[in-house]
């Protein structure tokens, strides 16, 4: 049985920098963004936590292939993105506390 998987868009609280991941398990994974787990990553080092998109897929290759391609493409392709779901930048990530 594959794993289902999602990309996801993180950015900074001015929005100036973007960040496209994959992941497993969405809620773990913006958790560890946010707490600094990783404390060396590019994602703590310019303290980008804002989830603001996301996509899910049935299979985690899927959620590979598609981030590949959002890497690839420009920031104008990801701002598009971010502006046809989310087009006041809210925060997505609701905490459990």
């Amino acid at each position: 049985m594959h794993k289902g998987g999602y990309i996801y868009i993180l950015t900074n609280k001015t929005n100036s920098v973007l960040y496209v991941g994959v992941t497993s398990n969405l809620e773990q994974r913006i958790w560890q963004h946010r707490t600094g787990k990783f404390s060396n990553a590019f994602t703590s080092r310019y303290n980008i936590t804002k989830l603001v998109y996301y996509e899910e897929f049935l299979s985690i290759e899927d959620a590979i292939i598609r981030e590949k391609q959002l890497k690839a493409g420009s920031r104008q392709k990801k701002t598009d993105l971010i502006e046809r779901m989310n087009p006041e930048w809210n925060e997505l990530y609701k905490s459990q506390n």
